[in-house]
């Protein structure tokens, strides 16, 4: 596997990320966030802009397994990732966990020195779903349970903390789950 610049690769190349986007993320848990192909394409191009961060897998066979784009906010001093996809037939393999690490050197690189994300918890596959996060959010935040393997665990074996929550962000009791990593030296 190689991880390569999307946004000067091969056009057949973006549109697999595409594809990859529409499909693993058109699912209710995710709010069937790219319900369209056209949709998906759109986030791809936008990516691939200058001024933005947008990374991918490749496999042994010139495939794209994974990808990740990443957003400069605060006048490049924290970066968003946004989005990360991996192939449904690769989870679990490190791509994931590569793509991060990936996008958090490009950050640097960049001059940015912390990464940012929101994790959105719509179907209550953590314990912050379907409760009032407006009363003792931090307690409640301090003892967060995953019960549905939500990703939010993922990004904290990679460091990551949650610094906030953004209470209701996907409707009633359906908050997104916000984290951050400094990754400055």
């Amino acid at each position: 596997m190689q991880i390569i610049n999307l946004s000067t690769a091969d056009e057949s190349l973006r549109q697999q990320a595409a594809q990859m986007l529409h499909e693993e993320f058109n699912q209710a848990k995710w709010g069937y966030s790219w319900p369209t192909l056209d949709e998906a394409q759109a986030e791809v191009d936008e990516l691939c802009e200058e001024d933005h961060i947008c990374r991918a897998a490749i496999d042994d066979h010139g495939e794209v397994v994974g990808w990740i784009g990443g957003l400069p906010e605060y006048d490049g001093n924290v970066w968003e990732l946004h989005p990360l996809v991996v192939r449904a037939d690769q989870r679990g393999s490190g791509i994931g966990q590569a793509l991060v690490l990936d996008l958090e050197n490009q950050v640097r690189e960049h001059g940015g020195l912390t990464v940012m994300l929101g994790s959105d918890d719509q179907d209550h596959m953590t314990s912050l779903g379907e409760v009032d996060l407006y009363e003792n959010l931090w307690q409640k935040i301090a003892t967060i349970e995953n019960y549905q393997n939500h990703p939010y665990s993922f990004y904290m074996k990679l460091g990551y903390k949650i610094i906030g929550v953004m209470p209701d962000a996907n409707g009633l009791g359906k908050p997104d789950i916000i984290m951050g990593k400094r990754v400055s030296q």
